[in-house]
């Protein structure tokens, strides 16, 4: 199974490698004020990527930590003995 799953890993390295050779054209990124940026396609790409992963972890973060606080709490009630 180990050799199946590496196997796979390769596999989509090469391809996302491939991907970025062949995608290696430079683009302009225009911004405000008349200002721009001459980057290659696949670093555009991975930042884009890059950044959207960000949000994601960012967005993911408070519920994390909401459900942290919440377990944490649980485990205290669950140990302390009942009062009745």
């Amino acid at each position: 199974m180990k050799i199946l799953i590496w196997l796979l890993r390769i596999v989509v390295f090469i391809a996302l490698f491939g991907l970025a050779v062949k995608n290696s054209a430079t683009v302009e990124l225009r911004f405000f004020f008349d200002q721009h940026v001459l980057a290659p396609l696949s670093l555009v790409l991975l930042a884009a990527f890059a950044a959207g992963a960000m949000v994601g972890v960012t967005a993911a973060l408070a519920t994390l930590i909401r459900q942290k606080r919440e377990l944490s709490l649980l485990r205290r009630q669950a140990r302390a003995p009942e009062t009745r």
